[in-house]
């Protein structure tokens, strides 16, 4: 596999290379770290190529590949139908011996041109196949499946930033001073940064206020005004994108400027997440040997938890949810607007309030199933401020029952 793959160059014969373009093998291994695309360079440098182009194999299925610098001319064909194509066109071009079927020369022809322009897409933000999506359910009985994963999304998809040249996480990086990442690797940080900036600002806010306040001021619009979409599957994953639900982006893409003005935001304590915890069933002696406190009888749900969303797993008949909201802003006077998830119908208390600056407000909210499904639907809530605050917070049911036998 490493002669294919480029990783040795003992092997090849430097007199047959010498000027031209070296083809390799992007496989499995260079995702495991077995392979580099860094000792392909060096390789191809040792037999003179004047370029490489790597070719992925068919087996390397759901990796984003991230843009890797190069110092001499190369490519990575980063679909397995692309590389196909490219294959056959390599393949046709030998010429062989008629009696032997040895390959006699290679008649494959490549230039060598400029880099790729950027292509900047209008339909930015989009959630990438390869985030992960919710719910989060324990097993298939949706137990503790109340809390909506993921939170939001960030940008994280072919992110050009500064790096450390001196950095090991990477070896195709080594001595670079910029890098393009994509994954989490990319969007958390975006999120740690901004929620520094929130920290600073409010430093009295608790994690779980900074993660309200991130979440309930994203943007559920792409840069056109259209819904956010998310792509589907691996293959053409955008002619098989649907608009996103609260289960690809959570509350929606973070809003780094909306972010440090929440006006509202919605926390939860240490001891609310403990409570919790200590009701999921045998959960006693992990919640102990982490926390070092001892379980009291609880029982609190996810959907319990003061978050910014809501999730109901299981909505057996009916349920009443409760979230309190605290203004982080000048006193304020705000309206309550939802849509009801499919299959569900929703009464709100109160639709109208004024609260003063550092004060609270408790939000009843009563759910009922209208029909018996296992479908998850999606709603939202609206807290609308008349000095302009907003504050969004997702309604996602999956299970409904009107009744049981």
């Amino acid at each position: 596999m490493s002669l294919g793959e480029c990783q040795d160059s003992s092997h090849l014969d430097a007199d047959l290379i010498r000027g031209k373009i070296l083809v390799c093998s992007y496989s499995i291994r260079f995702v495991l770290g077995l392979s580099s695309v860094k000792q392909a360079l060096d390789t191809a440098n040792d037999v003179s190529a004047a370029g490489v182009i790597f070719y992925l194999d068919p087996f390397v299925l759901g990796f984003q590949l991230n843009p890797t610098p190069m110092h001499m001319p190369g490519l990575i064909i980063p679909s397995s139908d692309d590389s196909k194509v490219f294959l056959t066109y390599y393949n046709d071009s030998l010429v062989r011996d008629g009696t032997s079927g040895q390959v006699v020369s290679f008649g494959g022809v490549a230039k060598i041109l400029g880099g790729l322009n950027p292509n900047y897409g209008n339909s930015a933000p989009k959630v990438m196949f390869y985030s992960a999506r919710g719910p989060d359910p324990e097993d298939n009985t949706l137990s503790n499946a109340d809390i909506l994963k993921p939170n939001l999304v960030a940008p994280g998809s072919s992110i050009w930033g500064a790096w450390s040249s001196v950095g090991l996480d990477s070896a195709e990086f080594a001595g670079e001073s910029f890098a393009m990442l994509s994954g989490t690797s990319m969007a958390a940080p975006h999120v740690a940064g901004l929620a520094a900036l929130i920290k600073q600002k409010f430093p009295s806010f608790s994690p779980a206020a900074i993660a309200s306040a991130l979440s309930t001021t994203t943007t559920l619009s792409d840069r056109q005004g259209k819904p956010i979409m998310a792509q589907r599957t691996y293959s053409n994953p955008d002619l098989t994108q649907s608009p996103a639900t609260s289960f690809d982006m959570g509350n929606g893409f973070v809003n780094a400027t909306a972010a440090l003005d929440p006006g509202l935001i919605i926390d939860c304590s240490y001891d609310d997440f403990f409570s919790f915890l200590c009701g999921i069933n045998g959960s006693s002696p992990v919640v102990k040997n982490y926390t070092g406190n001892s379980c009291v009888a609880s029982t609190m749900t996810g959907a319990d938890l003061n978050l910014p969303s809501i999730t109901i797993a299981v909505l057996n008949q009916t349920r009443t949810i409760t979230r309190t909201v605290i203004n982080v802003a000048a006193d304020e006077s705000y309206s309550v607007n939802y849509s009801a998830p499919n299959g569900t119908a929703v009464s709100v208390v109160p639709t109208q309030f004024f609260i003063p600056s550092g004060q609270k407000q408790l939000v009843t909210f009563v759910v009922n199933a209208t029909i018996n499904s296992s479908t998850a639907s999606f709603g939202n809530v609206g807290f609308q401020g008349n000095k302009g605050h907003r504050a969004i917070i997702p309604f996602s049911v999956i299970s409904k029952v009107v009744y049981s036998s």
